[in-house]
Parts: C-alpha cells; sequence; structure tokens
C-alpha cells in the first residue's frame, strides 16, 4: 500500500487534515493565515501548523516536509466566500481570497505532488478561476476527477454540497468511492445525548457544548416554534418586519428549529445563532451549541478548539468553514484505492 504524505493549505481548525489522518494518511503541516486556529490544529493533530499566507509559499518550503520515497499529495480547500451563492450579484473581484485558486495551482506546478486535492462549494464550477485551475492540472499530466457531493451519502449528518476534485500523476484513473451510507444519520443519531442546556449556558463537564443567550423576543419566537417549522407559524406581533415585505417571505430557513430524524442543514460560520438559519434545537429553547455544530461537521466529541476562553463567534467560524472530518476521510481513503 502506498505510503502518501500530505501538506494541507488552507487548513483550518483541521477538519481535511484530521480525515486524511482517519483514513491512514500521514499529514505533515497545515498552512492558514488564521492564528487562533494554530492551536487546535496542532494540539488534535499533532502536524505542523504554519501561519502564513498562501501567495507568499514556495514550493522548496512545501518540499522540505514530505519524507523521501513517498506519494507526495498537496491539499488545498480555499475560502469559499468569493464562489457561494451569497455573492452571485455582487462584485468580488477585489476580494483578496479570489486569487487563492490560482496561488495553490501555481504551488501544484512548482512542487509536482503526486496528488491533489481540492474542495469548495458547488458554484466554483461557474467561475473562470476553477476551470483555469482544471486545465493547468491537466496541462501538467494529472488525471483529473471532480463532481458535486451529498455529503448524507457520506455519513455526514447535514444537508451539505461540496464540490470535490481529486487528481493524480501516478494513476491512469481516480475517482470518489461509491456512497457508504443509504441511510441518512440524523440530528437525533448524532446529538440526543448531550446534556440539556438552557439558552446562554455552559456545560460544566464540556466547555465547547456552550449556547448563545436568547433575548426575550428571540425567546418567545423560539417557543412558538416547531421542528421542521417557519417563523410564519408564529403570531404576526413575533413575525420581523423585514419579513412581512413580500421581498422577505421566501427567507423560511431563518428562525427555526431541526427536525429530530432529518440531518440537519448546512453548518455556516453563524450556526450558534437562532436567527441565522434552522439552527434551534429540535426540543430545548435554545440555539444549538458550539460543540453540537462540531459533532454536525464529524469533529470528534473530544475536538478541542482552544486552549482555554471559548468565544462563540471565533470557534463558531472555525467550525462552520471546516471541511466535515468525514469528507476528509472519504477523499483519503479514495486516494489510497488507487493503483499506479
Amino acid at each position: 500500500m502506498m505510503n502518501i504524505e500530505a501538506v494541507d493549505l488552507f487548513c483550518g481548525i483541521g477538519g481535511l487534515t484530521a480525515g486524511l489522518i482517519k483514513s491512514g494518511i500521514t499529514v505533515k503541516a497545515g498552512y492558514d493565515i488564521e492564528s487562533s486556529c494554530r492551536f487546535g490544529y496542532e494540539y488534535n493533530n499533532k502536524a505542523t501548523f504554519v501561519e502564513k499566507d498562501v501567495a507568499e509559499v514556495t514550493a522548496e518550503e512545501i518540499n522540505q516536509w514530505y519524507s523521501k520515497d513517498v506519494v507526495r499529495l498537496l491539499a488545498g480547500c480555499a475560502p469559499c466566500q468569493p464562489f457561494s451563492t451569497y455573492n452571485q450579484g455582487k462584485d468580488t473581484t477585489t476580494d483578496k481570497k479570489w486569487p487563492l485558486l490560482y496561488h495553490f495551482s501555481r504551488l501544484i506546478e512548482e512542487v509536482k505532488p503526486e496528488l491533489v486535492t481540492m474542495e469548495n462549494v458547488p458554484d466554483v464550477t461557474k467561475h473562470k478561476v476553477y476551470h483555469d485551475f482544471v486545465e493547468k492540472l491537466e496541462s501538467l499530466g494529472y488525471v483529473v476527477s471532480a463532481r458535486k457531493v451529498d455529503c448524507v451519502q457520506y455519513g455526514i449528518p447535514q444537508t451539505r454540497k461540496r464540490h470535490v476534485l481529486l487528481a493524480s500523476l501516478i494513476s491512469k484513473e481516480i475517482s470518489l468511492i461509491p456512497p457508504t451510507h443509504s441511510q441518512a444519520i440524523t440530528v437525533r443519531d448524532v446529538i440526543s445525548g448531550l446534556p440539556v442546556l438552557d439558552a446562554g449556558k455552559q456545560d460544566k463537564v464540556d466547555p465547547l457544548h456552550i449556547c448563545s443567550r436568547l433575548n426575550e423576543l428571540n425567546t418567545q419566537r423560539i417557543l412558538a416554534s416547531k421542528p421542521g417549522g417557519t417563523w410564519k407559524d408564529w403570531p404576526e406581533e413575533l413575525i420581523a418586519k423585514c419579513h412581512l415585505k413580500e421581498s422577505g417571505k421566501s427567507y423560511s430557513g431563518v428562525y427555526a428549529r431541526m427536525e429530530w430524524d432529518k440531518p440537519a442543514p448546512t453548518m455556516t460560520t453563524q450556526c450558534f445563532g437562532f436567527g441565522n438559519g434552522r439552527f434551534g434545537h429540535p426540543n430545548q429553547n435554545r440555539a444549538i451549541s458550539l460543540r453540537e455544530a462540531a459533532l454536525f461537521q464529524t469533529f470528534d466529541s473530544d475536538y478541542k478548539f482552544v486552549e482555554s476562553e471559548v468565544t462563540m463567534k471565533s470557534i463558531g467560524k472555525m467550525i462552520g468553514n471546516a471541511v466535515p472530518v468525514r469528507l476528509g476521510e472519504i477523499v483519503g481513503e479514495s486516494f489510497k484505492k488507487i493503483r499506479s
């Protein structure tokens, strides 16, 4: 079996890295500009965190991480905001994140790793930078496989859709392994056993099992909410004025509770807020906790994100931006199955 070593660009808190490790791949280092991710990345994954802009990273620097006589994997899940549906119609040409795929492409050309993977939102395929990225890979001799992935089919308990690309210099074909789950893992499966929390409280044993406070109005709103329902179920005096307007009536997926027997919605950087999506707990009168969000992202139940003080906004960003650990494991298993 191949001995694969990886370097993870845009590693964040380590979702992809943790998944690759679960599949049996050795991850040597992760690069990211978010210094707040250093502790969690290194503590959980025993890999080196390098705080550096990928635009400034050189091939020599990447190559120093790999041992001799290994198959080198270069992974790069660039921030997805410029490609997100939330930005469609907006001018993102000045977004500093926009050229990151080009920098990833440059490093691939200079390092020539045997294996490459990239993960992003499905709408990345609507942009020229993505097609330039694929064309560059093919011009360098890589066999490329890329497709939209329904994460539920791979045991990830949320309705997350992602675009996953695999590329290889050492095999005639490559593809993501077939779906592993015919039945969805549900909210009940994942969080029903966690301790009960009141809004704004923190579990005494697990500091990450903490949830946001609710003001009086939002307390009344969540009391009026039912699993799978919307704010349209509320008395009119509780409905936000913006939702009463014609332009706001279609936004039914906010201020809502999850359903016990369905997967969770896609975890976002704001998933700890009741008003930011269907992030209300199915029967407790609060938004989901940070630990619950991390479990929906398939992080282990003891994954530690910070060394001491837990801050909702910072850790919510880490969790929402992460590649689900299970998806990283699927990518790793797919690479482990290829034959040269």
